[in-house]
């Protein structure tokens, strides 16, 4: 039997908030990278190749994975539909705005499946295991991150390509497809709820002093700062660029 949650206090939920700031830092320290090579400041393919390519995808990873974790926080005594239905839609209108603002940018390589894309269709994917035992969950995981080496068709190429078992890589500034990239959805799942039953979440409360929230204050607004970031740091690099070259 599941061991209840404790209750929904600050000081429990503060550790996940700082380790979104955690996320948020490294993603910002990649898309620095990327832009500074994307300017000409780096040496071409930098940002995309080697330690830094790891790098971005330990990086999405970890939002993915944070996303599972409260998911289960969220939901696991039950769906709450109209708080699901609200983060959704606030998800799914920022991943709209990412396309369509790429799509201007680069109109050739637009985002049209990105990190919000995949958090967004995960998070409803994982409603259907928030009941299932965490060694099911950590199986599904495991199988979705190694299908697309197991299998693929030039069936999934094109419109479908988002499934992520395509033979030809669409061309695209960011693409998280659901394969593989619904495992951390999955396997945050699992370890909320493996928290849960062996009653670690008190284990890991921090208490809640000033200083800890305003280092939490980034991971309470992630989805904000990750739509604002990106201009202000290739604005500033653009700027940087005119007036030192």
């Amino acid at each position: 039997m599941t061991t209840p949650l404790p209750p929904r206090t600050g000081s429990r939920l503060i550790a996940i908030d700082l380790a979104r700031t955690a996320a948020l830092v490294g993603m910002a320290t990649y898309h620095f990278v990327y832009d500074l090579t994307m300017f000409g400041w780096l040496p071409e393919g930098t940002a995309i190749t080697g330690f830094w390519a790891l790098f971005a995808r330990a990086v999405a990873g970890s939002f993915i994975f944070l996303a599972g974790v409260s998911l289960w926080l969220a939901h696991s005594q039950g769906i709450r539909w109209p708080a699901f239905w609200r983060r959704f839609a606030k998800i799914a209108a920022g991943a709209a705005i990412v396309t369509v603002g790429t799509y201007f940018a680069f109109p050739q390589y637009f985002v049209f499946y990105g990190i919000l894309h995949s958090i967004a269709v995960s998070s409803l994917i994982g409603l259907a295991f928030l009941s299932l035992p965490a060694g099911v969950t950590l199986a599904v995981a495991v199988l979705a991150f190694f299908l697309p080496d197991l299998w693929r068709s030039s069936a999934f190429d094109g419109p479908l390509a988002f499934i992520g078992l395509f033979e030809t890589r669409p061309l695209t500034v960011d693409f998280l497809p659901i394969f593989p990239w619904l495992a951390p959805m999955l396997a945050g799942i699992a370890v909320g709820r493996l928290a849960t039953r062996f009653s670690l979440w008190p284990r890991v409360a921090l208490p809640e002093t000033r200083a800890l929230q305003r280092l939490a204050w980034p991971g309470r607004h992630s989805l904000v700062i990750y739509l604002a970031h990106q201009p202000v740091l290739i604005g500033l690099v653009w700027l940087a660029s005119w007036l030192l070259r």
